[in-house]
């Protein structure tokens, strides 16, 4: 039998081995800034937070599994930490080492019932693709057809709820929480809640039927895989293989072709959110493959967020107070999305300039691989600086945030050139009443 890739005691050792230190680095800062000046205590704060993000980051680069899916979660929202903790966790995104053939052949047999022989034709012991919680080996089945097997790692469920426990009291002995405990307790339950869903693959196989029933008949170039039921399990989820290039590939095909792929790319997304009201939401660009005859192969709906309609209501306000810079009418909609807080008052022109760079790509033609809107947002946020207590992280808007940022980068790295307002309009009609839904 093969062996887990960490024992809960082995796990519990070393997550509580790095809370003990980086609280010892706390109390050490404390001690030593105690007669220092403003500014000797500010630079030893920098470089406690360095510290404590470099322990975060070595601790759960060593563990497979939800530790170190949590670490990848808190690298993607970094306005809740401070940026010397984000930088250093933020290398946790890379992609993870796989592990041994025999470890992923255990697994398999343990869900399944019986001898990997008899559940495949062939399955190759290398894998395609590794990550947090599991990885992906192609197969053939006893009918011949070709499919992907997504094998979850022994024992991470399990983990799952002390691993995340364990790195929320280290980060709140640390101090590096930049919010109350309040929103702490809501933002680590979305991410609980988000974590526990992607661990069940049953969830994800309900996923994929859903979503493909949703876009075949809207568009047949969004290709969602086919969830084989009969050799899936709750760890083990077998799926057609769908084949399709490279983001980068993709980005060096004509124009035309990359702003038909950006189109559908756009199009399936809005659709899910103002429609459906449940979106994909991991956006990494190797979720998405993409194919010559601009077909959007989507892989990956473990992660996905669902929507109330009066969430979606409201973001529809926000977009269409945007587009009439109705300054009130967005200030509101960030407000019931908790977003704006009731400290201080705003500017209109703050909100205005805001505003002009971030619907930019949205509004006219936008050439994405010139694009300039995220630097004229970094040199804005430094001028923007002083209204900054305003605003918080929201648990009701942070999926969304992290989806639309991840496909704004997906339209650069696919060069695409193109106007989405009227794409926009299909789903948001811009002029239409504040009180439609």
């Amino acid at each position: 039998m093969a062996e887990k890739t960490s024992t809960p005691g082995r796990r519990f050792i070393k997550l509580a081995g790095m809370t003990a230190s980086i609280a010892g680095k706390a109390v050490s800062n404390s001690i030593k800034s105690f007669n220092a000046n403003d500014e000797e205590k500010l630079a030893a704060k920098s470089k406690l937070y360095e510290d404590i993000g470099l322990k975060i980051a070595d601790t759960l680069g060593e563990m497979k599994g939800a530790v170190m899916k949590v670490g990848q979660i808190a690298s993607q929202y970094k306005d809740i930490f401070p940026p010397e903790v984000a930088k250093a966790i933020a290398k946790l995104q890379r992609q993870a080492p796989p592990v041994p053939f025999s470890t992923i052949q255990y697994q398999i047999e343990r869900e399944m019932g019986k001898p990997l022989a008899q559940i495949f034709a062939s399955i190759d012991s290398e894998p395609f693709a590794a990550a947090s919680i599991g990885q992906v080996h192609r197969a053939i089945l006893p009918t011949g057809e070709r499919v992907v097997v997504k094998v979850q790692y022994p024992g991470v469920d399990e983990a799952c709820e002390s691993d995340l426990k364990q790195v929320r009291l280290a980060l709140r002995l640390a101090g590096v929480f930049k919010i109350d405990k309040k929103l702490q307790d809501k933002l680590f339950n979305e991410i609980q809640d988000s974590l526990t869903a992607e661990l069940n693959y049953n969830i994800e196989a309900h996923n994929l039927q859903v979503f493909s029933t949703f876009h075949q008949p809207l568009d047949s170039k969004v290709i969602i895989p086919k969830v084989y039921p009969a050799y899936s399990t709750r760890r083990v989820l077998t799926l057609s293989e769908e084949l399709g290039d490279s983001i980068e590939t993709a980005g060096t095909w004509s124009q035309e072709l990359r702003n038909e792929l950006g189109e559908r790319l756009f199009r399936l997304i809005s659709q899910e959110v103002f429609f459906l009201h449940s979106f994909h939401s991991d956006p990494h660009p190797g979720n998405f493959a993409f194919r010559p005859d601009g077909s959007v192969v989507v892989y990956d709906y473990g992660s996905t967020k669902t929507l109330s309609p009066e969430l979606v209501n409201i973001n529809k306000q926000l977009v269409r107070a945007a587009f009439s810079n109705d300054i009130p009418a967005l200030e509101q909609a960030l407000r019931e999305l908790h977003v704006r807080n009731h400290n201080g008052q705003i500017p209109a022109e703050f909100y205005q300039q805001w505003i002009d760079i971030l619907i930019s790509p949205l509004n006219g033609e936008y050439d994405f691989a010139k694009n300039t809107a995220h630097h004229d947002a970094v040199d804005l946020l430094k001028k923007s600086l002083k209204y900054w207590d305003s605003f918080q992280p929201s648990p009701e808007t942070m999926m969304l945030n992290r989806t639309i940022s991840g496909h704004y980068w997906n339209m650069i790295n696919l060069k695409v050139k193109d106007n989405f307002k009227p794409l926009l309009e299909e789903v948001v009609p811009l002029h239409s009443p504040a009180s439609s839904t």
